[in-house]
């Protein structure tokens, strides 16, 4: 079952026009000179994103005067808020002190950036990039040299970012290739390279190490899946990936961009008791400035240093290692270590709080909707949601695949339509994923409730 949303598609992007005048000539001026009018394809959605004049805690200011409700907080980064104090004063200050921009050399600050976080999540040794994006494509290298092997398996549906070995079973495409590239331009080898198994199946996924254990260089896994809408692993695929790749000699690499330093100060992975051989860490890790990091056993990292021999060219960019990046990731991760007790248990209570008062305003209008990313046996509790439709309320989304089935559920309320709906509230979320920081408050959630609520009386009428 499918809806036509073309007259619920046209209404909401004219009022959204007229709502929003100085963005769409905005828009207008940034298409002349950038494709699609900016530099990320997540923030240019339909007919024109709005264009921001300032931000600060759970707020944004557009520069049509709204003060809007920002329930996306950076791509999941900011879990302080926009612009905390914390690390906005730390940065004044480096900066006030003539320090903070390009040094083009090594300093002492890197060293306790480091320490800082190989102690948070257990980890032997890191290297700093600057991406969630070079950090899984680091890893990979990683694997791969230290294996001998070439085969790359990543589970369906998960997003490791635009490199290569990321760019293949991110979208589902109904047909006998559901998990086909992603992108045209890559090296077909590449592609070839990487093999799919199902998020959450520990039996396919034992197959797959059955048929191809040989050749598996590496398993990279989200333990929390985020182009899934946020779906926790269960323990025993966990368990089962941690047993397969010991077993055939493969490398377990976590993708912790999305859920490092957001369940605990420190990697998600310690929660269900694993222990990767290679972590990718980013987004909160920075502190709302561009630090990612590949961590792990030290005789893997060691292959891009001249103890291994330099195999890996795992070299680092320009700004890896950034100033005033580390300054703001080590004062995050202190910050984070320091109040955990008081941080992730308020934030797991506001995510409970939303989960449930959104659930309550859909239902109120008569749409159904599931709301994944809530506590299990493993997480006590969480500051994201997932806003799914399924066609059938029997229909249980519980692997990314699911979510992402047009088949099963309407896909364009969720990745498109909403979010239109909720911004004509004042509310911002992305991909129908709202997202909790520190500066939120049980209002700012009773207030996202209420956003859901007028959004689906908008769209009921046309369903």
């Amino acid at each position: 079952m499918r809806r036509d949303h073309t007259r619920l598609t046209e209404d909401l992007f004219a009022e959204y026009e007229q709502r929003f005048p100085r963005s769409a000539a905005l828009d207008r001026r940034a298409s002349a000179v950038m494709v699609d009018g900016g530099s990320h394809g997540v923030r240019l959605n339909r007919p024109f994103p709005v264009r921001i004049a300032g931000a600060a805690g759970a707020y944004l200011r557009d520069v049509d005067g709204h003060d809007i409700l920002d329930c996306w907080q950076g791509h999941f980064a900011n879990i302080l808020g926009h612009a905390p104090a914390v690390v906005t004063s730390a940065l004044a200050e480096f900066l006030d002190a003539g320090r903070g921009l390009q040094l083009g050399m090594t300093d002492e600050l890197q060293i306790e950036t480091a320490e800082l976080i190989c102690n948070a999540v257990h980890a032997e040794k890191l290297r700093f990039t600057t991406s969630g994006t070079l950090a899984t494509m680091y890893a990979i290298m990683l694997a791969r040299a230290f294996t001998g092997r070439d085969l790359v398996l990543k589970a369906a549906g998960g997003w490791h970012g635009a490199q290569p070995w990321g760019l293949k079973g991110v979208y589902y495409l109904p047909g006998p290739e559901p998990w086909g590239p992603d992108s045209e331009g890559l090296p077909a080898r590449v592609t070839d390279e990487v093999s799919i198994t199902l998020f959450n199946d520990a039996e396919e996924l034992t197959e797959q190490f059955r048929r191809h254990g040989d050749r598996i260089a590496c398993l990279i896994v989200e333990p929390f899946a985020g182009a899934g809408n946020f779906q926790a692993a269960i323990p025993e695929y966990l368990a089962a990936a941690r047993e397969l790749c010991e077993r055939h000699g493969a490398l377990l690499v976590f993708d912790e961009v999305i859920s490092g330093f957001r369940f605990r100060a420190g990697d998600l992975g310690a929660l269900y008791g694993i222990s990767p051989d290679l972590l990718a860490l980013g987004k909160v890790l920075g502190g709302g400035m561009p630090v990612a990091a590949v961590a792990g056993r030290s005789d893997v990292m060691a292959l891009c240093g001249r103890e291994g021999g330099l195999r890996v060219a795992f070299l680092g960019g320009t700004f890896s290692g950034h100033p005033a990046s580390l300054l703001a990731a080590r004062t995050m991760v202190a910050h984070l270590v320091e109040h955990e007790a008081e941080i992730y248990p308020r934030l797991a209570a506001l995510g409970d709080r939303m989960r449930r008062s959104i659930t309550a305003a859909f239902a109120a209008e008569g749409i159904a909707v599931q709301c994944t990313g809530g506590p299990d046996e493993v997480l006590p509790g969480s500051s994201v949601t997932g806003i799914h439709f399924p066609y059938d309320p029997d229909t249980v989304v519980d692997r990314p695949h699911v979510a992402h089935d047009p088949a099963l559920c309407d896909t364009v309320l969720n990745e498109e339509l909403l979010q239109l709906a909720l911004l004509l509230e004042d509310v911002y979320e992305n991909y129908s994923c709202p997202t909790l920081s520190t500066a939120h408050t049980e209002a700012d959630v009773d207030r996202l409730a209420e956003a859901c609520g007028a959004a689906a009386r908008r769209i009921r009428t046309y369903l």
